[in-house]
């Protein structure tokens, strides 16, 4: 069992789907739950490859492909995994704020996030403050995760940070925000719940938080 979970690992790191989707489909058969399909093999090989781009030792194409291997398996196991009842570990809202049309690091941060097993709906780029709160209570989310590339747009962080302070969901919602200008003493000085430098050091706190 554990040889064919190293291998759905591997071949996720290296980006190759329709191997990782067919040994997703042979690990079933074989009687593995999809739990386990998801958290030894999908999961485990993301989490590799998160650790390997903390450390520069791969870059955003290689994530991009593996992220793209693993979503192509987890769409295989998502009816399976229903049918077992098992649920994403939490769910959060992602977007880019009003004013800002840069997606990369969002993305990438989305892709670091699913690979931890957090469920995660993203409203895209410029998002006005309200959208997140909207999306926040429509979804029953317990986390928000907005950024900003630029020092322009970086005072709408601060904007959805006080939305949702003065809204019924404060204190059950936490907000966590990143993107190149911004910084640790930028996110003490607004209040905000939590900061990363980067996407897998992001997914590592939203985990925390969920």
């Amino acid at each position: 069992m554990a040889d064919i979970l190293g291998e759905i690992s591997e071949n996720l790191q290296n980006g190759k789907a329709k191997v990782v989707v067919e040994l997703v489909g042979r690990a079933l058969s074989e009687g593995i739950s999809a739990q386990k399909i998801l958290d030894d093999g999908l999961l485990a090989g993301m989490g590799i490859i998160g650790g390997k781009f903390k450390a520069n030792e791969v870059f955003v194409p290689e994530v991009l492909v593996a992220a793209r291997a693993m979503n192509k398996g987890a769409e295989v196991l998502k009816p399976v995994l229903a049918a077992e009842g098992v649920s994403a570990k939490g769910k959060a809202v992602i977007g880019t704020v009003k004013g800002d049309l840069h997606d990369i690091g969002k993305n990438l941060v989305k892709m670091m996030m699913e690979g931890r097993g957090i469920e995660t709906i993203d409203l895209g780029v410029d998002v006005p403050s309200t959208r997140f709160l909207e999306a926040a209570k429509e979804h029953g989310v317990s986390l928000i995760c907005c950024s900003a590339l630029l020092t322009t747009t970086m005072g709408e962080i601060k904007t959805v940070v006080n939305v949702i302070k003065a809204s019924d969901i404060a204190g059950k919602v936490k907000v966590m925000i990143g993107g190149a200008p911004v910084t640790q003493a930028f996110c003490d000085q607004i209040g905000a719940d939590g900061y990363a430098p980067d996407a897998a050091s992001a997914a590592e706190t939203a985990e925390t938080f969920i």
